[in-house]
């Protein structure tokens, strides 16, 4: 073999380390620790990651489809994208993407009619893409807006306010925030924020995520003089999100512990500055997630007696529970929100993973559906009571995401917008089927593939799963599920339990002590495309990111034999640590907790981590995360990738994919989600031995 042709260095051996932990009288082996130490400061870490980097690219960069993938990729991906508009301040507020933006831009119109305005574009704020818009807020009087930065895709946002009129950057700046939005006071002088200390050095991406506090903001002032509204150092895993009543009468504070809908209420009446916020919700046994209300009557979504949902009414000046009063009683599909739009609830649901629209009276009675274009995904329906419209936006898998204006007073759906993508979604076929899982429940899957499958059991698919944390996944729009279809692939999407799909009963039949029951879902799912012959063992792939990528690594492990390729992403690995990082101890809902003898048993048996086994032919698989990710801390990904080296005894090849200067997922710009994804479907044709034209 010419040095030409040679095939690239595997990747390397990675180091172990003597370390051992004692787990309720049970010792285990953590040979890998040192790969949890943070790559900005360790320089052991980053020399491993830019030697598995190095492996990983060799190994990519053999493979002769890749340039062309990602061609095609970039090809679709050139599409204007738009969000449904959403109103604020008398104004109209939309972000698009032009096609290959790394960044969405902000735009504004003063009608819906009326040319188009930048007001945020974040593509101007770093070279590389990776400095992203995360989110916005406006004031009622459409004076002001707040936006947060988002940088390298860390959960650490900045939050800034500009003046509308004149695009303006204030000097008003806040920091340490994560997971919250701030709330504007009616009279826009100030807004309501809840933010964390500020980290040590050095624990910034890797230190728990303790002592939340609720602060005022009043506009002009630096933030070391915003006053402290409310904290519970008692507490200090409470979190909190703040609300203003549309009225701009109470502050609503809710309180959660963890990745659960189940809140604690407080609310403080702004008309009383010094009056102390009253707890409304004493416990965190239910749901309560604020809808709106009518003066001293707050309306609220809850799971109360009711696993699919209901809306309940709750008068703060008779708060006990013998007076609380049912709107909307459970219907027969589970509610996954509920707005107060136009003097009418818009309840969105799903049927079987479909999205579905109803509207009710503010007396509970049924209107009307919405009419929705088809099968498929819809989100938007956002607004105040004193609007007559709203917007959405729907897709399904082969069908181009379209936005919508909906009329609330006549019930019409007028189409704003509809993407051009370069595809015909009728060359291809959207089914849903029912399989049986290990102990009989039917779970549904979506099945998508170019039309005039031939059923041979050979064809190259890829089936994608989350199951966890209450989240649904509906049959959106894929532009790397339709490349992988061009290419003449089957995908599909288990909608295992652990989801949101079916209520909370559905949901927690996925967490804890039955968290083996999503892997045996998943299982099933890929056991049932090959009995229906759609593929085989070799040729099937499974994907899945975040809680998906545990999702993965926990059936990689547990059936080696039935994959033919692995695609976890940025995965939960070490399921006996996950909760001393970052936000992981949000998480111990769904998971439970090594700190729990019990929990620990069942965490202990199917920690992808702790259950690679030496001597095993594992399938092919690429790991992929990001150096900056503080979700998800990359050591997990870490750990996995350099065990599962260290243990194959197959000659697939097992390597991981480290991006920079990126995160979990969220603000990701373009250029990096191409070449990431097309690096992902390389790696499939290479194993598989696809043919691509």
């Amino acid at each position: 073999m010419t040095a030409a042709t040679a095939a690239p260095p595997g990747p390397p051996k990675t180091a172990t380390v003597d370390h051992v932990d004692e787990y309720h009288g049970v010792k285990v082996r953590d040979p890998y620790r040192w790969l949890e130490d943070d790559v900005r400061t360790s320089t052991e870490v980053a020399a491993w990651v830019e030697a598995e980097n190095k492996a990983t690219f060799g190994f990519l960069e053999t493979i002769p489809e890749r340039k062309s993938i990602q061609e095609r990729l970039t090809k679709l991906w050139n599409y204007e994208k738009y969000s449904a508009p959403f109103k604020g301040g008398g104004r109209y507020y939309f972000l698009k993407n032009d096609g290959l933006q790394n960044q969405f831009v902000l735009y504004v119109q003063d009608t819906l009619e009326s040319p188009p305005r930048v007001l945020i574009d974040p593509n101007t704020w770093s070279k590389d893409g990776t400095v992203a818009l995360e989110d916005t807020v406006f004031s009622d009087d459409g004076k002001y807006v707040a936006y947060s930065v988002q940088e390298a895709g860390s959960d650490w946002v900045v939050w800034k306010v500009m003046e509308i009129d004149s695009g303006k950057i204030l000097p008003d700046e806040i920091r340490w925030v994560k997971f919250n939005s701030p709330a504007w006071t009616a009279d826009s002088k100030g807004f309501f924020y809840g933010r964390f200390s500020e980290p040590k050095t050095g624990e910034e991406f890797q230190g728990l995520n303790l002592n939340q506090k609720v602060y005022y903001h009043r506009m002009g002032q630096p933030q070391d003089s915003d006053v402290l509204v409310f904290a519970r150092p008692d507490h200090p895993d409470w979190g909190f999100s703040s609300e203003v009543s549309e009225d701009g009468r109470y502050l609503v504070i809710t309180v959660h512990v963890g990745t659960d809908d189940k809140y604690r209420v407080f609310y403080k009446d702004l008309l009383e500055p010094y009056g102390m916020p009253i707890e409304l919700i004493d416990n965190f046994n239910n749901e309560y997630s604020f809808i709106g209300n009518d003066g001293q009557v707050f309306y609220f979504k809850t799971d109360l007696n009711a696993p699919l949902k209901r809306v309940i009414a709750i008068d703060t000046r008779k708060p006990g529970r013998e007076h609380w009063k049912e709107i909307i009683p459970q219907q027969s599909v589970p509610m996954t929100r509920v707005g107060l739009i136009g003097n009418l609830f818009c309840v969105s649901s799903l049927k079987d993973a479909v999205s579905q629209v109803s509207l009710f009276t503010m007396d509970g009675k049924f209107l009307r559906n919405v009419e929705l274009p088809g099968i498929g995904a819809a989100s938007g329906f956002g607004g105040k009571r004193t609007y007559t419209e709203t917007f959405y936006t729907f897709s399904s898998f082969a069908t181009p995401p379209s936005t919508f204006r909906y009329d609330l007073i006549t019930g019409e759906s007028r189409l704003l917008r509809r993407a051009n993508v370069d595809v015909d979604p009728a060359n291809f076929e959207v089914k849903q089927v029912f399989y049986a899982s290990k102990d009989g429940t039917k779970i549904p899957m979506f099945i998508t593939h170019r039309k005039g499958l031939v059923l041979d059991g050979n064809q190259p698919t890829l089936l994608y799963g989350y199951g966890g944390f209450n989240i649904p996944l509906p049959p959106s729009f894929s532009i790397s599920r339709i490349a992988w279809m061009e290419m003449g692939g089957v995908f599909a999407v288990a909608n295992l339990r652990g989801g949101g799909e079916y209520g909370e009963e559905w949901h927690q039949a996925g967490t804890k002590l039955k968290k083996q029951n999503v892997f045996d879902d998943f299982i099933a799912a890929a056991e049932w495309l090959i009995a229906n012959k759609y593929t085989s063992s070799k040729r099937l792939a499974i994907q899945g990111g975040s809680n998906g990528g545990l999702l993965v690594g926990a059936c990689l492990t547990q059936r080696p034999d039935l994959f033919g390729a692995c695609l976890p992403a940025v995965g939960v690995m070490d399921m006996l640590r996950f909760q001393k990082f970052t936000a992981g101890r949000y998480w111990v809902d769904d998971y439970g907790s090594s700190d729990d003898p019990e929990e620990f048993a069942a965490l202990f048996k199917y920690s992808p981590y702790h259950n690679i086994k030496p001597g095993t032919k594992y399938p092919a698989t690429l790991v992929t995360t990001a150096d900056t990710d503080d979700r998800v801390v990359p050591g997990h990904s870490f750990k996995f990738a350099a065990a599962l080296q260290a243990a194959q005894a197959g000659d697939a090849p097992i390597l991981i994919r480290i991006e920079t200067r990126a995160g979990h997922g969220a603000g990701k710009p373009t250029t990096k989600i191409i070449e990431e994804v097309a690096d992902q479907m390389a790696f499939l044709v290479k194993v598989f031995g696809m043919s691509v034209k």
